[in-house]
């Protein structure tokens, strides 16, 4: 009985912990676009958006000149 008390206590641990790290990396960091690991340059953004319709030619090509300076 201790033993199986001993067992489930360290599940329990082993589950907060695996829960805690999940949740880490699951923020809404810029550019993850809820893939964990994923971070997308400044460049690849700005295609996104362009691609999207967010920003016009002129509003991205203006950007890409910013980030290349």
């Amino acid at each position: 009985m201790l033993v199986l008390a001993i067992v489930f206590v360290v599940a329990v641990i082993v589950g907060i912990v695996y829960l805690v790290r999940g949740l880490g990396r699951g923020g809404s960091a810029a550019g993850t676009q809820g893939v964990p690991g994923r971070h997308d340059s400044p460049e690849d953004i700005l295609k996104r958006r362009y691609a999207a319709g967010e920003i016009d030619r002129e509003d991205y090509e203006s950007r890409m000149r910013d980030l290349r300076s």
